[in-house]
Order: structure tokens, then C-alpha cells, then sequence
């Protein structure tokens, strides 16, 4: 399976493709950043991240693009950004016919290093790790994407069913998967209120 992740942003939006294969084995493929010019208008700019993203698309044919989960920040005009070119990957895997998931960056830290709170150069480093790479994706918009990508790859609910997928789960996927249970129970709790 070829994954495709994306860190959306409005003046770096990073790229990371990789490919699964079934015994969880991750391979890297290709990673970069999609760059707009800050002088230019946002509409231009908006185009500039749409035709890179929809470029990288077309080349690497993903069966799914894996993108990050905006969320609310300080910031109102970096999280406006953030959402738009999030939108714009959403819509090229669409246009396109590929399935689009969505991963916060917590979740993403919990998949590649096993902690939902780790910092940015643990992920770089697990990521470099776990592909096999040389030295670090440098910008962190390279490796946010990769990591983007490996997490969908290293979702708990992959391939593997019931007993068999329990045997199969890293560390880090087993604690992910109870959060995502207490979260979900959380969550059932609070619209029965």
C-alpha cells in the first residue's frame, strides 16, 4: 500500500510518501515540501499549494493520503492556513478517487515514538528510525508528513483481525488503541448526559 501524507500548511506543506507491506514493514518512497510565496495573494498562494499537492498526487498514485487533523490554535491566521491547504489535499485525493484519512498530531506521536506527547525531534529521530533514512527529513514539514503517513500505516485497525491484529501490535499501537477506546468511551458518555 503507498500512503501519502500531508502537514498542511500555507507556506510549507509537507509531503511524505511511503509504502506498507502487510508485515507492517515500512519503506521510504519520496519526501518534500510544497512552497507558496508569503507576497503573493492568498488565492495564488492557494492555487500554488493545490497544483504541488495534486502534482505529488498524480506521481505517486497513493491508495490513501493520510492528513493532518487541524485543530484550534493561538494563532487564528495560521489555523485559517493550515485548514485551507488541509482542504486542498482533501480535495485533490477526491477529485482523484482516493480515500482521505485524518490523524491529530497526537495521535501521530503516539503511533511512530509511543508517546502522545513527544517532542518534535523524537518524532524526527523514530521516523529516520524506523525508514531507515540516513539523517533526519529536515524541514520538520518533511518529517510531520512521513510521520503522517506512518501513523495511518501503523493504525491500529490495519489489516490484521481480532486475536491475530492484538498479537501483532507494537507497544506503541497497543496504548494508541486504548486511548482511542477510552476516548471513544469518553465520548458516549457525554452525549448520553
Amino acid at each position: 500500500m503507498i500512503i501519502c501524507g500531508v502537514d498542511p500548511g500555507l507556506t510549507r506543506c509537507g509531503v511524505g510518501v511511503i509504502e506498507a507491506r502487510a508485515s507492517r514493514q515500512l519503506s521510504f518512497v519520496h519526501v518534500d515540501v510544497v512552497r507558496s510565496d508569503p507576497e503573493q495573494s492568498q488565492d495564488l498562494r492557494l492555487l500554488t499549494i493545490y497544483n504541488g499537492l495534486a502534482e505529488k498526487i498524480d506521481q505517486f498514485s497513493p491508495d490513501v493520503v493520510s492528513i493532518e487533523r487541524v485543530f484550534a490554535q493561538a494563532n487564528r491566521n495560521t489555523v485559517l492556513g493550515t485548514a485551507q491547504a488541509a482542504g486542498l489535499a482533501m480535495l485533490a485525493a477526491a477529485q482523484r478517487g482516493i480515500p482521505v484519512a485524518l490523524h491529530t498530531p497526537t495521535e501521530v506521536k503516539l503511533a511512530v515514538t509511543g508517546n502522545g506527547q513527544a517532542e518534535k525531534i523524537q518524532v524526527e529521530r523514530m521516523v529516520a528510525r524506523i525508514l531507515r533514512l540516513d539523517r533526519l527529513p529536515k524541514p520538520a514539514d518533511a518529517a510531520d508528513a512521513l510521520a503522517q503517513a506512518m501513523c495511518h500505516a501503523l493504525r491500529p485497525s490495519g489489516a490484521l483481525q481480532g486475536g491475530e491484529r492484538e498479537q501483532h501490535l507494537t507497544q506503541a499501537q497497543r496504548q494508541w488503541a486504548q486511548a482511542q477506546h477510552s476516548n471513544r468511551r469518553r465520548g458516549s458518555v457525554q452525549r448520553d448526559m
